[in-house]
């Protein structure tokens, strides 16, 4: 089958934002310009085609990540006429296939952040045009600078009360990025926002009819022709300097043509050296066909994009490192990077193909569970509208109705060329609570929604309390398991009793020391013998668990050595200062001793656990607890009441700013101090204050607040 888009048309483009900043009511405008919805769906009337759960319609945010596909010519190109065939013909020329994945811009999702930067080629960054950019924005940046994810910039809300492009664009410079470009400014602000100007082509254009569907080219406001002069000259020096045969003729004085413009920023965006900014409001229709344009003009083909960041894998079997080139000729290579429960078809596996092609019917190898699955059906995804096809190739994102074994970050390949791509990481949840069926009958119900909901998500975790029998559930914060309690009962109709939040502390040690584990048991046959010893130290945060085998001349035999890394490893899930699971040591195993006859890899094991056990608490043990990044907006009347709040919570404020006519403090506070925040601050300030929080790191509890950890009273 014929593809009708070759690889450098398209397009695999995220829109990322922090919440709020108008990320859905984008990407509404986006499916509505190209043709994709006939009615303009609206965030706050609760009928955003991309948001399509009942939560997100509810609560006004994006909680999944939808993927769509869509298709877009420039609009530069199409109003150079206005006959129909002419416009046709022109499509055909230079129409591109956009395929589109919306994320979430909340903290508390930001695995569906992660997963969906993971596969894309670009990606649309959007700012509130009043607040510029905030918290998550900072965090979304940074986790594309790690998957080195080009991106073009959208400043978006310019009509509202205290919009301020040059505040926002500022803001990008200093937070972010000093390589960000405007290519656009807006002519007016606030309720004056009546279009934007082009620096490059300097042509200024708004949008008329009811939901801005045409594109015009206006007159640039006489005021504003130096301006426009000024910004032109800086875009171009900024432009040339990652050129250098450009950059000699622009010194002689040359004049540089257009394309030749285009061509060097698409390459600098494509090589991260380059951030393009656009402006617009989404809302009120405009400058977003001139974003799409942008997406078409300087983000990368999934051709572009191996030069930086080759599609690297590994072979299962041997190890070696595997090249894959994005062409349906190689090797069929995909990653699965959600998973999904549907309603009406059951299990959908979204994945993207790096190379070769997906055909119904085929047998597929999950490289990473070593099981060969069938294809059943193939679908384009619209949102959560499905459209069967029989295949799919190279640069496609699509999903897989009904695959048993795959959860995300899984490879998808050909059975007999097997390859395994680098896994997503997901960070580890902060917050559980305890949760019990209401009935016996819910009972069964509950196990088959939890196990379909840690599918979905990564980073929610079941875990079973051993000593209590009881369920406990695992997150990233109050507003995920909420939005998780909520889904049980919506989508599995399961009635639960659920407890309160409590924090994820966990344990480690300070000090170094040295232990030994000797397990015998002697009973009427052959009896069980392990000893070991070990050396146990602290290392830096965020470091996790490292084992070093110092066993020479068989001390030791080979085969229990495992058996005793074992033992160690399950000994950290229970910490000697409070039970919770220790984190950031390295244990050393240098000694110990063996039996001919009564040794054993289980006596091995325990000897292991009892080591550490022993080793943890010779070696200063101490509890960690989660520190979180708060951003609190505020009128100026309520600064102090608002500090000092958060100052009583243990915080420390790392900063004060002006935003408009609010205040925002930036702090660091303990989670365990957090709960019930968002009651507390609204009746601190009349309802006009809010705030934004996300994991930052695990610090040292003090003394006196680890003795109520220890207590149960934390």
């Amino acid at each position: 089958m014929a593809k009708r888009y070759p690889l450098e048309k398209y397009r695999n483009i995220g829109i990322i934002a922090h919440i709020d900043a108008g990320k859905t009511t984008v990407s509404e405008r986006i499916l509505f310009y190209t043709g994709i919805s006939h009615k303009i769906g609206e965030v706050h009337e609760g009928a955003a085609t991309m948001d399509w759960m009942e939560q997100e319609r509810e609560r006004g945010i994006t909680i999944t990540s939808a993927a769509t596909t869509c298709f877009w010519t420039p609009v530069r190109e199409l109003i150079k006429t206005s006959d129909q065939e002419e416009k046709n013909k022109i499509r055909s020329q230079f129409e591109h296939r956009i395929n589109i994945i919306d994320t979430p811009g909340h903290v508390d999702f930001t695995a569906e952040v992660e997963r969906s930067l993971r596969v894309l080629d670009g990606g649309v960054t959007v700012f509130d045009g009043v607040a510029g950019v905030e918290p998550q924005s900072e965090t979304v940046w940074h986790q594309a600078d790690k998957y080195k994810v080009p991106r073009i910039c959208f400043i978006n809300k310019l009509d509202r009360m205290g919009a301020s492009f040059e505040y926002s664009f500022n803001s990008i410079l200093e937070r972010l990025t000093p390589y960000a470009v405007a290519v656009q400014i807006p002519i007016g602000l606030e309720e004056n926002f009546k279009g934007v100007i082009d620096l490059l082509e300097k042509k200024a254009y708004t949008t008329e009819g009811d939901n801005g569907e045409t594109v015009k080219e206006i007159e640039i406001p006489s005021d504003m022709t130096q301006e426009v002069e000024d910004k032109r000259a800086s875009l171009i020096e900024k432009i040339v300097e990652k050129d250098e045969a450009l950059m000699e003729r622009y010194l002689n004085g040359e004049e540089i043509s257009l394309d030749e413009l285009r061509k060097v920023l698409r390459k600098a965006t494509i090589n991260n050296e380059l951030f393009p900014v656009f402006c617009g409001s989404a809302l009120k229709n405009r400058g977003v066909q001139m974003m799409l344009d942008g997406v078409v003009d300087y983000l990368p083909s999934p051709l572009e994009i191996t030069d930086f960041k080759p599609i690297k894998g590994t072979n299962p079997k041997t190890g070696e490192e595997i090249i894959r080139q994005p062409s349906d000729e190689e090797p069929l290579t995909a990653l699965a990077f959600k998973i999904a429960t549907d309603p009406f078809v059951g299990n959908l596996t979204y994945f993207r193909i790096y190379s070769g092609v997906m055909k119904k019917g085929s047998y597929i190898l999950n490289s990473i569970k070593g099981n060969q699955e069938r294809v059943g059906r193939i679908v384009r995804m619209h949102a959560n509208h499905r459209e069967d096809t029989e295949e799919m190739s190279a640069g496609d994102l699509g999903a897989i109705v009904g695959l048993k074994n795959t959860s995300t970050g899984d490879t998808l390949c050909d059975p007999e060329k097997p390859i395994i791509l680098e896994k997503i990481t997901f960070p580890e949840p902060v917050i559980n609570l305890k949760i019990e069926p209401k009935t016996k009958a819910d009972q069964e119900k509950l196990g088959i929604a939890l196990r379909r909901l840690a599918d979905e998500d990564p980073t929610f975790r079941v875990t079973g309390d051993s000593e209590t029998g009881e369920t406990i559930i695992w997150g990233m914060g109050e507003l995920h398991l909420e939005i998780l309690v909520d889904r049980m009962k919506r989508e599995f109709n399961v009635e639960a009793n659920v407890g309160r939040p409590r924090v994820s502390y966990k344990e480690t040690v300070k000090g170094n020391s040295e232990a030994e584990g000797k397990y015998i048991r002697q009973s009427g046959g052959r009896g069980q013998y392990g000893h070991v010893k070990i050396k146990v130290k602290p290392l830096e945060r965020g470091k996790g668990f490292v084992f070093v085998n110092q066993i020479k001349g068989g001390i030791i035999p080979q085969e229990f050595i495992p058996a005793a890394e074992k033992g160690i490893k399950e000994a950290l899930d229970k910490g000697v200062v409070a039970g919770y699971p220790m984190t950031d040591i390295e244990v050393t195993l240098f000694d110990g001793s063996y039996h001919d006859v009564d040794s054993s890899e289980a006596a091995f094991k325990i000897a292991g656990s009892m080591a550490l056990q022993e080793g943890a608490r010779l070696a200063t043990p101490i509890i960690l607890e989660p520190i979180m990044k708060v951003q609190t907006i505020t009128p100026a009347d309520y600064l102090g009441d608002a500090t000092g709040d958060l100052n009583s919570k243990r915080g420390r404020i790392e900063g004060l700013s002006d935003r408009g006519m609010m205040k925002v403090i930036d702090a660091m506070v303990p989670l365990s101090e957090m709960f019930g925040y968002a009651t507390k601050l609204r009746s601190m300030t009349q309802g006009r204050g809010s705030f934004t929080m996300e994991f930052s790191h695990y610090e040292e509890v003090p003394k006196s607040v680890e003795q109520q950890i220890i207590e149960g009273k934390k």
